[in-house]
């Protein structure tokens, strides 16, 4: 199927027709832009809606396992769950959903990329969240990265990149225009934009270099009427067969630095707010810790604190007596620190749950009571 939409969108770009509309399966507008997803996960953004101006080309994922086996939007993901409009969002305005996997090329790394794109009315920003599942037979040590394709004002080229250290997000502006990009989830460890040129996608190990760029580029300047491809990346996080990690990102819009700055805070906060948890980075203990929920018995919601010693990837899951798992809290990269997690079991019916902390390649459980 994506090989023959392929073909057909060479054959109409040669007809000089647009084929925007062909890709773009799911769409919402927010009041300041509009947001479309295709069927294989790229992300576009318009202003001020999805029938205006697209500033941004594409936003998708990158998952790479080594020099010769990066998945990515253009030579492997394929659809495995349609990409639509979610009817009744539980964390957002709107909401869309889609699953990706590598069947388009067959190539590693084996994974699906399940992705919700989250808005919110007359906010500056969507919140982006990419849960990445191994379908390899052995451990993934996976680099996940963003490919990103400015297109400000319909234009391409002459326009700048800059990484903000104080807020910690990337910059693509040119005159009016400003597009943010921020790691939420996970430490931004890498960051390296280059110019445009045809076929760049098509080497793996171009991939995987830009990947591990090992630092954080502060500025970079399209001189071409190409434009900048951005490659942003994190550390390697460890999955083991048929488990999972989530990578959140923002993306936000503004007319001028400042009110990008400030959707950027806006999203972050946002993200603190969807994820249910409380960071306190002052309170740091010398072991990891999951401590008794309070309250407890409870109905409908109780909180879940933990602590960190060092940064780490953190799983927090609740299980049935049966051992089957009813939710997952807390699935990525969590800085040292204190957390409380706010768990709303009001789709649960009464009985004894087991949640559990894995961290650090440790595992503690508890048992919580809820009474309905």
């Amino acid at each position: 199927m994506k090989r023959l939409l392929l073909v057909v969108s060479a054959i109409l770009s040669f007809l000089l027709v647009d084929v925007g509309a062909l890709y773009a399966q799911a769409a919402f507008n927010v009041g300041e832009f509009g947001v479309t997803v295709n069927s294989y996960g790229r992300v576009r953004i318009y202003t001020p809606d999805t029938s205006g101006i697209r500033q941004l080309e594409r936003m998708s994922i990158l998952v790479g396992i080594g020099p010769n086996a990066v998945f990515d939007y253009q030579k492997d993901a394929e659809e495995e769950d349609p990409t639509v409009n979610v009817t009744s969002p539980a964390l957002s305005d709107y909401e869309i959903y889609g699953s990706y996997n590598n069947t388009y090329s067959f190539d590693p790394p084996d994974l699906l990329q399940r992705m919700n794109v989250y808005g919110w009315d007359n906010e500056g920003f969507i919140i982006i969240k990419n849960t990445i599942v191994s379908r390899e037979t052995g451990t993934m040590e996976a680099k996940i990265g963003m490919d990103i394709i400015p297109y400000l004002d319909e234009t391409y080229g002459f326009d700048t990149v800059s990484y903000d250290a104080t807020n910690d997000f990337i910059r693509s502006h040119r005159g009016g225009t400003n597009l943010g990009y921020k790691l939420l989830s996970h430490n931004l460890t890498s960051l390296y934009s280059f110019e445009w040129f045809t076929d760049y996608y098509a080497e793996d190990s171009s991939y995987w270099n830009w990947m591990n760029y090992g630092s954080l580029q502060p500025q970079y300047v399209s001189n071409t009427a190409d434009g900048p491809v951005i490659i942003p990346s994190q550390d390697i996080l460890i999955i083991t067969p048929g488990d999972s990690v989530t990578v959140y990102y923002a993306v936000a819009v503004a007319a001028d630095e400042s009110g990008l700055i400030a959707n950027m805070q806006a999203a972050e906060q946002k993200y603190f707010s969807i994820t249910s948890v409380e960071a306190d980075h002052n309170n740091i203990p010398s072991d990891f810790l999951l401590e008794q929920n309070y309250p407890n018995p409870f109905n409908p919601s109780t909180n879940i604190k933990f602590a960190l010693p060092s940064g780490s990837n953190v799983k927090i899951n609740i299980y049935n007596t049966l051992g089957e798992e009813v939710a997952e809290l807390v699935n990525g990269f969590l800085e040292a620190g204190t957390y409380t997690y706010n768990f709303d079991a009001s789709r649960l019916t009464s009985g004894v749950y087991v949640y559990t902390l894995q961290a650090g390649g440790q595992i503690i459980s508890k048992k919580m009571t809820l009474v309905k």
